[in-house]
């Protein structure tokens, strides 16, 4: 970079840094300097050096602490009647044991997990600036223990890690006391229950689920076991998954305006997880494939004027769709409207063989093709595709 103006400050040190920045086999860069800069650049390195980058002076720990203590009460008042002085001296089995009622404390509470999970991670944030004050030794246990809570009450069904979590685990093992190893929290263990298969909702872990005392925590661990179930099959089936997913967000909607009881919410949850576990059994009933149990349900069978059809021709519709689709699509399709439109044409041909009612046809042939994106997706990775 030549530098024939006057530069100071902030963008003196932005303009050096753009320079200097390594790529490949690029390993620094080169500032002519034709005005005599050095005074100026001089002064900035010594403005950025204390502060840290950040534009003003580093700032002092005990104002880090004052702040970390602030956020630390706020945590204590989300705790409030709920004795948890057993995370400090009790055994890892002893501290699990804790996190079901901690967890139940905080759902009952007005958007309870919402507060819980910011205030701990506004907590962390402050935490990891004060360490290693004597004042952040002293709370690294409470610490320790609402990032634990946080943890199960975060955790995303799909169990995906989030920059957040990462400095969570991060701050764990500066606080020494987590509770379990590498800081994983399972969450059922966490609830007091056995791991059950997800896949398939079983009666006795509903059963289990129904008994638990914390009413409030059970409503959140099914709602993250059908969210789980829900993702799996939207890579399978986009009608049945939307079909759950409308009827699971309804319920717990009404459950976090307080329309409803966690008792019953519970019992609507179980029922929906019995409707998903039946839904993945019907195919063997109807003697289709999953691929052609979910271009059925892509019909609009629930139509009255579909119903006509009956079940034979809607079967025989959707074992010839699926047959059309393997004989057509190819890993790119999606990105060719070419070859988009010729599968229009193409499952539009098959509604109007089997009789498939005229004013029907359109909307059912974008629901097919948006069913074929997923099933492909599947096809792809198996290598069915060319």
């Amino acid at each position: 970079m030549y530098v024939d103006k006057p530069m100071r400050a902030h963008g003196l040190m932005q303009a050096v840094a753009r320079v200097n920045r390594v790529f490949r086999d690029k390993p620094g860069g080169l500032v002519v300097d034709y005005l005599g800069l050095a005074h100026e650049l001089k002064r900035a390195l010594a403005t950025y050096t204390e502060s840290g980058g950040a534009g003003r002076t580093t700032v002092d720990q005990s104002e880090a602490v004052a702040v970390m203590l602030e956020k630390y009460e706020v945590c204590r008042s989300l705790f409030h009647g709920f004795d948890y002085s057993g995370w400090t001296e009790g055994t890892p089995a002893e501290r699990m044991e804790l996190l079901p009622g901690a967890q139940e404390h905080i759902l009952a509470q007005e958007k309870g997990k919402e507060r819980c999970v910011g205030a701990v991670r506004k907590l962390s944030r402050e935490f990891a600036l004060a360490v290693p004050h004597d004042e952040a030794i002293r709370i690294r246990d409470d610490v320790a223990f609402f990032q634990a809570v946080r943890s199960v009450l975060a955790k995303r069904a799909a169990g995906e890690a989030r920059p957040e979590e990462e400095l969570d685990h991060a701050i764990r093992q500066i606080v020494s006391r987590s509770v379990a190893s590498e800081g994983v929290i399972d969450i059922f263990k966490a609830a007091g229950l056995t791991r059950p298969d997800i896949s398939i909702l079983s009666e006795e872990f509903l059963a289990e689920v129904r008994g638990m005392k914390q009413r409030n925590l059970a409503v959140e661990l099914l709602r993250k076991l059908l969210k789980g179930e829900l993702a799996v099959r939207r890579r399978r089936n986009v009608v049945q998954a939307r079909s759950f997913a409308e009827m699971l967000e309804r319920t717990i909607h009404r459950y976090a305006n307080r329309a409803v009881e966690a008792t019953q919410v519970i019992e609507e949850l179980i029922h929906l997880a019995r409707k998903m576990r039946e839904a993945k059994a019907r195919g063997e009933a109807l003697g289709l494939s999953e691929d052609e149990l979910a271009f059925y349900d892509a019909l609009e069978t629930n139509d009255s004027a579909v119903k006509v059809l009956g079940d034979e021709t809607l079967r025989d519709i959707a074992r010839e769709l699926v047959e059309t689709m393997r004989n057509n699509v190819r890993i790119d399709w999606t990105l060719r409207e070419n070859v988009r439109a010729k599968l229009r044409v193409l499952v539009k041909r098959v509604l109007r063989k089997h009789g498939y009612p005229p004013d029907k046809q359109e909307k059912a042939t974008r629901t097919l093709l948006e069913q074929a994106e997923v099933v492909s997706a599947g096809w792809a990775a198996y290598g069915v595709l060319r």
